[in-house]
């Protein structure tokens, strides 16, 4: 091989005359001329400008005027984003003499929004939050309080802006899972009565203490610690007492409350401000077993009461309970799923009106033909059967998307339903556009950029949280954890 020739198949030039300039670098500078347009250097070489921002550093971006500017659908980078390449010069500043290549502002470069960094998201309606909520108030006889239950991050809506939105729809109390949930609420400046719905680690009470959080108590040693630190300090020990009523999970037993109480109650900083239980199967057709936990939390807050115990705020009814049983919802109930939009069980369909607050989104990063019988995605188990293209949007099951839901599910894309296709990978996944014209709607040609839902309405086509679960034999609760708490941005709206 000569030596100017290069290992690609092209060949080199070794000896070029003195001012050769080859055709692309040519056209390269012109571009870069025309982009520019005259500029006035300093002495450095620097561009000389009165505005603020070079006269701080940074580059000031070249003015590029709408009829310039490239449309969507004419955008190298999708149709669907008008990011266009002279742009770059917003994102550089001006180098120092002893600098020597591009210099980026990336100060600039964090104000790219996560949507635009990768084409898939989660959109919370908080007018869904805020409807909810007063739907389910309507419920209740007056007097009843409302807890909004925010734990898990507001089973992946976000707590913080969920809490809000239900506190301003008349929410009385909060309810998590964490002291950490709650600190982050009040560091957000939220106010309202916050309950942790668990006995957390005695090693959380000054943290308890100073961001004026309740604790669930079931044990004597943890009650006796909260109320020492408190009295040492001069404050009381607000607590709800759990009781367990059959759910076996945590508590004091209902037949051993009494006692319990009077191995702590003589400490005088503790103050018992509510008293609870959790029901198993309020969603369950059966109610035998229902009827059971209720009865034996009727008789405890009875005997309670009988020995001078009073139990301050008395609540039990959790979201298929509030629907479904007005006969326990006592003092105060406790709005979990349903805050969410989601009916916890077939019971209480029609009962009350609900909107689904999540909806997930992705736009296609890759369109391909796919020929006759040849395999998409892992072990190739979905054969194409042509007449049709692939699409590939940035969403897997590292993003919520569940594996379980491969091949069993489908997208929305300009208003009608797409089957997803083979394998749900960990960060991608794939849908199928059929490309024959369909009597009720005209020929698709599906582009990168096109936005598609994986959750949602649009038209008269529906994919929801409550089909997901159902496939995976699982609660809406999971599924919409997986996908709000992912790696997705989230984005707020509100559509009414």
């Amino acid at each position: 091989m000569a030596s100017e020739d290069l290992p690609n198949g092209f060949t080199g030039f070794s000896q070029r005359r003195p001012g050769f300039v080859s055709a692309g670098d040519a056209m390269r500078r012109s571009r870069a001329t025309r982009d520019a347009g005259p500029v006035d250097r300093d002495a450095r070489g620097f561009r000389n400008t009165e505005s603020q921002a070079a006269r701080s550093g940074w580059q000031v971006p070249n003015t590029v005027k709408p009829e310039q500017k490239p449309g969507p659908e004419k955008s190298l980078w999708g149709k669907s984003n008008d990011f266009f390449p002279a742009d770059m010069h917003k994102y550089m500043r001006v180098p120092n003499a002893d600098e020597s290549g591009a210099q980026f502002d990336y100060a600039e470069l964090d104000q790219i929004p996560p949507v635009d960094q990768r084409w898939s998201w989660v959109e919370v309606d908080l007018s869904a939050i805020h409807h909810n909520t007063l739907a389910i108030k309507q419920l209740l006889e007056p007097g009843v309080k409302l807890m909004a239950v925010v734990k898990a991050d507001a089973y992946g809506h976000g707590a913080v802006r969920c809490a809000k939105s239900s506190l301003s729809a008349g929410a009385d109390y909060l309810g998590v899972a964490t002291v950490e949930e709650a600190v982050e609420l009040r560091n957000a400046g939220i106010g309202a009565p916050i309950l942790v719905l668990a006995e957390p680690p005695a090693a959380t009470i000054p943290l308890l203490l100073a961001y004026r959080i309740m604790p669930s108590v079931y044990t004597a040693e943890f009650a006796v610690q909260y109320a020492e630190a408190a009295d040492s300090i001069g404050l009381r020990a607000p607590f709800h007492l759990k009781v367990n009523t059959g759910m076996n999970r945590i508590g004091v037993r209902f037949d051993e409350v009494i006692e319990f109480m009077r191995r702590i109650s003589f400490h005088r900083a503790l103050d018992l401000v509510g008293t609870f239980t959790h029901f198993a199967t309020a969603d369950a057709a059966d109610t035998m077993e229902f009827n059971i936990q209720a009865s034996h939390f009727v008789d405890t807050i009875a005997e309670m009461r009988a020995f001078g115990i009073d139990p301050g705020i008395v609540h039990a009814a959790n979201s298929a309970a509030i629907i479904r049983y007005p006969e326990v919802h006592f003092d105060m109930v406790r709005l979990g799923i349903s805050l969410y939009g989601y009916y916890p069980c077939p019971e209480t369909y029609g009962i009350v009106d609900l909107i689904p607050a999540m909806s997930v989104h992705a736009r296609i990063t890759q369109v391909k033909t796919v020929p006759v019988g040849e395999g998409v995605s892992y072990g190739l188990l979905h054969r194409s059967g042509g007449f049709s293209k692939v699409c590939t949007i940035p969403i897997g099951y590292a993003d919520g998307y569940r594996r379980g839901l491969s091949d069993r599910i489908d997208v929305i894309m300009d208003g009608m339903k797409h089957p997803q296709v083979g394998a749900i990978c960990m960060d991608q996944s794939m849908f199928e556009v059929d490309l024959r014209t369909r009597r009720s709607a005209g020929k698709l040609e599906p582009q990168i950029g096109d936005e598609v839902l994986v959750v949602g309405e649009a038209g008269n086509a529906v994919v929801t949280i409550d089909e997901m679960a159902d496939l995976l034999g699982t609660v809406p609760h999971e599924v919409c954890i997986g996908f709000g708490s992912s790696r997705m941005p989230r984005i707020y709206i509100a559509t009414r």
